[in-house]
């Protein structure tokens, strides 16, 4: 599984046309774009998925990962998620966090096996058509990721 950093000048039709695959309030290629033309901001992808996080000072927030229904419960996420958190490392971040849908039971498994923890939650926080908003959880690690049952090496 093979996942790399996009390149400024990408073509983002395919990653705009993955998220819409993963959520029904999709970004487009221009929101992608937006959103990488601020400083520190980078994408990890496959040809399944893709990570958008940003990277200042010393935090990192990962603000999407979309993973296509067919590939998801594959390892692609964990590698995008591991990947990012590695990138924002480098950048001098020394933690990550970033928000998740209360019941998204799937998501917040992968999180946690990677060491992040709930640090808050913000109140319907995702709107949902035809039902009533959903909370967010804000889950927060320190880098490097230290997924559960594994430790640090400190020193």
């Amino acid at each position: 599984m093979s996942v790399r950093r996009l390149p400024l000048n990408a073509n983002l039709g395919p990653l705009a046309a993955l998220h819409a695959a993963c959520f029904a309030d999709a970004w487009d290629a221009r929101a992608l774009a937006d959103l990488l033309a601020i400083p520190g901001t980078f994408a990890i992808s496959s040809d399944d998925g893709f990570i958008l996080a940003r990277a200042t000072a010393d935090e990192a927030e990962i603000l999407t990962l979309a993973v296509t229904p067919t590939a998801r419960r594959h390892g692609l996420g964990r590698a995008l998620v591991t990947e990012a958190a590695s990138q924002a490392q480098q950048s001098g971040a020394a933690a990550m966090f970033l928000e998740v849908a209360l019941d998204n039971a799937a998501a917040r498994a992968l999180y946690t096996s990677l060491g992040f923890a709930e640090a808050g939650r913000r109140k319907g926080y995702y709107a949902r058509p035809g039902s009533s908003p959903e909370d967010a959880l804000i889950l927060r690690s320190n880098l490097p990721l230290s997924p559960l049952g594994k430790t640090t090496p400190s020193g």
